[in-house]
Parts: C-alpha cells; sequence; structure tokens
C-alpha cells in the first residue's frame, strides 16, 4: 500500500480540527485508511539513510503522519484530496463537481502527436490549469503527487510520465515527436547548459532519482520530445523536463501534459492531477480543454472528466454485506465516500454517480465495499453461516504435512528457503544453461539475489548448508515446497509443482542414505519397487545432469513417468555454493502421489 506523508499541522488546519493522534486514527480507521506512523521529516531521513545522513542537516521537525492508502485510490496521494474525502466522509462538506471548459478566448492549447512516437511512447493527453494560486505547501504537494503517480499507477513512468509547464513562458500549439537524441538539444530542469539527449544519459547515469528511468528509452534509435511552435522544448519523456518552461511559486497557468504507453492510465492520471489541484484555481475545480490530434488526423478533447451512472440493487448490497439497510441510508452511505447517489425511482435500486476522482469503482462489488466502509466494519454483526459446511484440508496440503514427520524421524532437518533466487542459483552454479530452465523472470528486481522464481529446492538448501558449515557432519536437510514453472498453457503463464528435496553432506557422498530415503518415502505412498521396470511401480533409470557426478545420477521413475532425480552432486557444484564435503540429494515431484 502507498504511504502518504502529510504535516500533521497542515492537516489539522485543512479539516479545521485538531485532534489526538488516538483521534486521527480511528478517524482513519473509519474512513479505511491506516495512520501508519507519528513522526518527523528529520526522524525519516535518519531512518532510511543512517544516523550519519548529511541530509538531515536543517530537516524539518514538523509532526508528520504517514497514511496508509489503498493503491488504487489514486484520489488520496496527497493531502488536497485526503482533506477533501475526510471533510466529504464527516458530512462537513458535498462532494464537488469536477467540470472541464473550453477557454474564455476561444482558442485551445493544442498538442500534435507525430506518426514517429509510435516507435516509442504513442500516446499523449493534455489540460490546462487557469489562473491557479500557488503557496509553498501546496506546491511542493504538487509535486509530491507526480512523484506518487510515478510510482505507482505510472509503474515508475514506463507506462505515463507526467510534464508540468508555466504555460506563460511557452506558445503552442505544441508537438510530440520522437526525434535521434543526438537531434534533441534543451537546458534539462535545474542546469544551466545545453545537453543533447545523448549526453543527457550520461548526465543522469548517477543520478539519485532519474538513473532509474534511463533504461526505458535509453536503447531506442529516437527518444520522445515534446516542443513549442518557436522549437523550444518542453520535456524529453520520460526522463526530464525543460528548464525554460519550469513552475515557480508564480506560475499562474499550468499545462500538464501525459505521455504514455498506455492511454487509459494516462487518462486517469490526468483526471487526478488536474481534480487535485484544480481548487486553486479561480474558478474551483474547473479545468481547461486541450486539443490532442493523433497520427490519424483525429482530435479529441482533454481531459474527460467523465462521470457514469451505476445501478446497485438495495437487497444485494444489504446481502453482500450482511445488513439491512433502507435505499435511502445506502445512498447516504455512499454520497459519504464521494460517490454522490439517490434511491431509483422504482426504489429497488440505487443510483450511483461515479466522479472522475474515482477510477477504482470498476465493478459493483466496489460500490459494496464502499457502503461497508461508511457504515463501519465493526458494526457489521457476526452472525454464524446459513449453510453447513465441512471443511476438508487440501490433499496436497495434507500428504506434504503427512510427509514431513516421517523424513525427520529418518534424521533430517527440515529447511525453508526463498521462493525468489538469482539467476546464477539455478542456472550457472548447477552447470545449466539459464535458456533451457523454464523459470519465470522478476521484471524489476530489487537485489541480484531475487531475480527469479526458484525452478529447483536443491539451490535453497545447499546455500542452507554453507550457511551452516560449522555444524557436525553429517548434516541432512530436507524441504518440502512448491516450485514455480513457466506454462505457457496455465491462465497465469506459470504453475506451481509441490516437491521434496533431501540432502546428504557428509564426509562422503552416502548415496545409501538418500537412496533409503526414497524406498522409504515411496514405501509410505504404497508404491512397489519395480525391478523389471514397467508401467507400475518405481524404479531408477540412468541419466545425465551437469549437477550430478558422471554416471552417478539417475530419475526416479513412477508408473512410468519421472518425477524427480536422485544422485552425487558434481564437486563443481558443490565449488560453486562453497561446500567443501561431498553431497548427494533427492528431489521428487509430489503431486502425481494425490
Amino acid at each position: 500500500m502507498p504511504t502518504v506523508g502529510v504535516k500533521r499541522d497542515a492537516l489539522f488546519k485543512a479539516l479545521d480540527k485538531t485532534y489526538t493522534d488516538d483521534e486521527f486514527q480511528s478517524l482513519c480507521f473509519e474512513y479505511g485508511l491506516e495512520l501508519d506512523e507519528v513522526t518527523t521529516e528529520k526522524q525519516m531521513i535518519t531512518k532510511e539513510q543512517g544516523e550519519n545522513a548529511e541530509s538531515s542537516v536543517g530537516a524539518s521537525e514538523d509532526i508528520i503522519y504517514r497514511i496508509d492508502v489503498p493503491a488504487n485510490r489514486y484520489d488520496l496521494l496527497c493531502l488536497e484530496g485526503l482533506v477533501r474525502g475526510l471533510l466529504v466522509f464527516q458530512n462537513k462538506i458535498e462532494a464537488p463537481t469536477y467540470k472541464a471548459v473550453l477557454p474564455t478566448s476561444g482558442q485551445l492549447q493544442k498538442l500534435q502527436i507525430k506518426p514517429g512516437t509510435a516507435q516509442i511512447r504513442p500516446y499523449a493527453v493534455a489540460a490546462v490549469l487557469r489562473d491557479i494560486h500557488f503557496t509553498q505547501e501546496s506546491y511542493n504537494n504538487f509535486i509530491d503527487l507526480q512523484d506518487k503517480l510515478h510510482q505507482n499507477i505510472c509503474r515508475k513512468r514506463s507506462l505515463v510520465a507526467i510534464g508540468t509547464h508555466d504555460l506563460d513562458t511557452i506558445h503552442g500549439p505544441f508537438t510530440y515527436d520522437a526525434k535521434p537524441p543526438s537531434e534533441i538539444k534543451f537546458v534539462p530542469l535545474n542546469q544551466n547548459k545545453e545537453y543533447t539527449g545523448v549526453e543527457l544519459m550520461d548526465l543522469y547515469s548517477t543520478h539519485s532519482q532519474l538513473k532509474q528511468y534511463l533504461p526505458i528509452i535509453k536503447d531506442s534509435a529516437v527518444y520522445p520530445v515534446i516542443y513549442d511552435k518557436n522549437g523550444v522544448v518542453l520535456s524529453m519523456p520520460p526522463i526530464i523536463n525543460g528548464h525554460h518552461s519550469r513552475i515557480t511559486l508564480d506560475t499562474k497557468n499550468v499545462f500538464i501534459e501525459c505521455t504514455a504507453t498506455d492511454l487509459t492510465k494516462a487518462i486517469v492520471v490526468l483526471d487526478t492531477m488536474v481534480c487535485m489541484f484544480s481548487e486553486y484555481c479561480k474558478e474551483k475545480y474547473c479545468v481547461e480543454y486541450c486539443e490532442i490530434t493523433n497520427p490519424d488526423g483525429k482530435s479529441v478533447q482533454y481531459p474527460q472528466l467523465r462521470y457514469r451512472d451505476e445501478l446497485v440493487s438495495i437487497a444485494k448490497t444489504n446481502i453482500a454485506i450482511g445488513v439491512s439497510e433502507s435505499g435511502q441510508n445506502i445512498a447516504n452511505l455512499l454520497s459519504k465516500m464521494c460517490l454522490t447517489s439517490k434511491v431509483s425511482s422504482k426504489g429497488k435500486s440505487v443510483k450511483v454517480t461515479i466522479p472522475p476522482t474515482r477510477h477504482d469503482v470498476i465493478h459493483a462489488c466496489d460500490i459494496y465495499e464502499d457502503v461497508a466502509i461508511a457504515y463501519g466494519y465493526n458494526k457489521i454483526s457476526r452472525v454464524l453461516p446459513h449453510t453447513n459446511t465441512i471443511a476438508q484440508q487440501f490433499p496436497l496440503n495434507k500428504l506434504s504435512g503427512l510427509l514431513r514427520t516421517p523424513i525427520a524421524q529418518a534424521g533430517f532437518t527440515e529447511a525453508l528457503t526463498f521462493s525468489l533466487c538469482s539467476r546464477d542459483d539455478i542456472s550457472s552454479k548447477l552447470g545449466r544453461r539459464m535458456e533451457d530452465i523454464p523459470a519465470v523472470h522478476i521484471s524489476n528486481p530489487k537485489t541480484l539475489e531475487f531475480q527469479v522464481c526458484r525452478t529447483t529446492l536443491l539451490s535453497g538448501l545447499l546455500k542452507t548448508l554453507a550457511a551452516n558449515k560449522k555444524m557436525p557432519l553429517p548434516l541432512k536437510i530436507f524441504e518440502i515446497s512448491d516450485v514455480v514453472l513457466k506454462d505457457t498453457t496455465a491462465e497465469v503463464g506459470a504453475r506451481n509443482e509441490r516437491r521434496v528435496c533431501a540432502v546428504n553432506c557428509n564426509k562422503t557422498a552416502g548415496f545409501e542414505v538418500v537412496h533409503g530415503l526414497l524406498d522409504h518415502i515411496m514405501m509410505l505412498l504404497e508404491v512397489p519397487w519395480n525391478p523389471k521396470r514397467g508401467d507400475t511401480g518405481y524404479y531408477l533409470r540412468a541419466t545425465d545432469d551437469p549437477a550430478y557426478f558422471p554416471q552417478r545420477c539417475a530419475e526416479v521413475i513412477c508408473n512410468g513417468s519421472p518425477i524427480g532425480k536422485i544422485g552425487v552432486l558434481h564437486p563443481n557444484v558443490l565449488l560453486q555454493f562453497e561446500l567443501t564435503n561431498p553431497c548427494s540429494c533427492l528431489e521428487i515431484n509430489i503431486e502425481p502421489f494425490v
């Protein structure tokens, strides 16, 4: 869940009421939020960067409330939206009506999208906040909301990048194009020298914040760029805006553009930005249209600021929540959640108006949830289910639990290892090629240790042995857990597979130890040994695997199909995992026995 940090005094001033920490925590809980932490700016910096953090010098001692908000409530990611939502929830104000209007001059600001942008970021939307008044606090909130959206719905600018500009310093119509990086020249934000697109990549390669966005466009033959009719560059999305059109406290008219690879998310982001800060415009909650001309010549006006109506059944709402409220009460509860509602003419349903700030409301169940929040979860009576059911343990989990005890009784200690690992752990360290492994890769791994979902339990157990080399021999450990395998036939493109893996580490390999464990497991599963190698029972079949010592590896064949491998690990594998004693291991799939 995203965490929003707001200054307590500014929050209470906007709410026109002072709360104790406990009172405000209760208010947040009633509204479906959570007060995560009460801290100060200095404490936050020190916690993130350590006791000697230089940037904490001069940091404010103002009390800051860190509030957890739902990931899809983009309207609560700034002080303005949070205050507005809480005031409506407390029935102190009515939900505002947002509207997009034509400029009084009659001349729309226009942005033309060139065909070349299809190679990299094909979509763009725009709007104008006219006659806006910024204070230092609202200006900071404006910048902070952009950052929150970039990290959240914009997926670190890969889907949407927001650019904000002082409209009085530039002149439309504007052009959104894609050009070779060497042809793009402008002075980036907070710089005093002109750079080309290529030079900007070098300039920001070590920047603490911007370096993470460079890979989005770095390897492209063209970079996106927006400029006005005089050739002044507004921005090179998704990296940096131009210094010429920067916003200051004196800015009166703001031109907002969003370039994107996902048009729907761009519309959501633009709606959120303009709705949150249009309250500072001379005409509150009014936004000025911009005209976007697509490469095919068609023109569309943004922002959309669409309101839509949904009908929800009163009876179904009560059943879903477990209450018995009248239609008027349900309408009143929804209106507290910024969903202006009224009972329909027939009296069996409630007509709910979804505003452009509530893009999280997609289905009737989202409306039911808001009714439950406004009603109060603690007020919903607990009742026994109307139907009697007999619970039953999931068969695969039951089998796993039944196997753990006898394996432990055989002298093996159970381990629980990470489901994520590095690419090397499942490939090069085991003598295998990454290209041959059906691994599920993490798109943005935080560390090199967690790059893929594990495809084998063996590497995790070997790392556990390496961390416990000082323990007396023999070291006998096992794990019964899932691995994740890429599978194009599965609904999500991957599937889990439950496996048993056991490793014996001693002065000698001790193949007979893991072989005995295999026989014991098969006896428990009532699978007979079949020396004739038929389609029933189990037997071993010699095979080659680079992770195992040559001619010391076998497939475990059960009922005619291979279910795993058993053998003595190759010395190179032991070396890769920093082990000095020989190891034998067993890894089999137990799902066929369920």
